[in-house]
């Protein structure tokens, strides 16, 4: 039975005013007036298109408009469709990769800080979020990607002797120089000569249409980062640190290098945030606390997630399983994939929408 009187719509602007009523942290106030946002097709389905990659607030949306014709607020007779189609973002000055929509890399101005499990479990999240992903190991000198996604055995095949096809792993595309260079061997190569070969490895790669390219970065902030910064299109950084002084230090080093080559940064992962033993669950701060948040109120950038340093989130690294995939319910999961949805809200509402290009591909 109703509760309040139903509402009639008359245009899609009453539509949105209607839907600015649901609220929800990874939307803006009013998102529902945004271009695209809001569509009636044909046959008068109203159409709502999520332009990142975030499944689980559709579905809540969802459930939202299911209750709202249940109490009678709105007309059980209307037929809604909420959809998730990622967007593409503008890059100032730069030609975009072709067939990749968003190039987000995660960064770390110092080595250990769990970048790489960061980066893994981050690409795992987006993916779970309903994007169609890939992920670059730009970490050329301890590639470590292969070993966390279990693919250390196989190696990019070129179809045409010119470009690699990824490597497929739990629904990602990937590729790192582990592919390439026996795990054995160091690559010992100066930084012109690494620049080079990663743009080759990114270039070379025959990516398949991707919403987002999560790019594992080599830790620092020399000419390796800065090169690969200014050569790729960059749609957003993450800082990933512990709380750790040291490494809070040079954090702060890697926002300066992203604003310094116009790259936005879209906020910073303090990783190892807090221990939590496996016997009685206690939580407990044992690199320090507080460091990140107030670096990031003194940047001004968004403090993204605390991740627990947990002995499951690095067993199932180690097995090849990354813990967003092993254990999709679990609490460490959650974590990732509350990020990822975080990520890809922010990058949406910090970017410039591009019109959307046909790719059409020929081998």
């Amino acid at each position: 039975m109703a509760t309040e009187t139903t509402n009639h719509f008359d245009s899609v602007g009453d539509i949105s005013q209607w839907l600015n009523q649901f609220e929800h942290p990874l939307l803006s106030a009013e998102w529902a007036d945004v271009p695209h946002f809001v569509s009636v097709s044909a046959e008068g389905v109203i159409i709502i298109t999520i332009p990142f990659a975030a499944s689980e607030l559709a579905q809540q949306l969802r459930q939202w408009i299911a209750q709202q014709q249940q109490q009678g607020i709105v007309n059980t007779a209307l037929k809604f469709d909420v959809r998730c189609r990622v967007a593409t973002l503008a890059v100032v000055d730069k030609q975009p990769l072709k067939g990749v929509k968003n190039i987000i890399v995660v960064s770390s101005a110092k080595g250990g800080v769990g970048k790489s499990t960061t980066s893994v479990n981050l690409a795992l999240g987006l993916q779970h979020q309903g994007a169609k992903v890939g992920l670059l190991d730009a970490d050329i000198y301890g590639p470590s990607v292969p070993m966390m996604l279990g693919t250390m055995d196989q190696k990019p095949q070129s179809p045409d002797g010119k470009m690699m096809s990824p490597i497929e792993a739990h629904g990602l595309y990937t590729n790192s120089v582990g592919y390439l260079v026996p795990a054995e061997s160091a690559t010992i190569w100066r930084g012109p000569m690494a620049s080079k070969a990663l743009a080759q490895i990114i270039s070379e790669t025959w990516w398949p249409d991707l919403d987002y390219l999560v790019i594992d970065m080599p830790p620092g902030t020399g000419d390796i980062q800065l090169t690969l910064s200014q050569q790729i299109p960059v749609t957003g950084a993450i800082v990933v640190t512990t709380p750790q002084d040291l490494a809070l230090a040079d954090a702060i080093k890697g926002i300066s290098m992203f604003n310094k080559v116009d790259v936005p940064v879209l906020g910073i992962v303090e990783n190892m945030s807090y221990h939590i033993c496996s016997n009685c669950g206690h939580q407990e701060h044992i690199f320090g606390t507080g460091g990140a948040a107030k670096m990031a109120q003194d940047y001004a950038v968004p403090l993204l997630a605390q991740l627990p340093l947990d002995i499951k989130i690095r067993e199932d690294i180690d097995n090849g399983t990354p813990t967003v995939i092993s254990s999709p319910e679990s609490e460490q999961a959650a974590a990732y994939i509350m990020l990822a949805a975080n990520i890809a809200s922010r990058l949406y509402w910090q970017g410039e929408t591009v019109a959307e290009q046909i790719t059409i591909r020929t081998m």
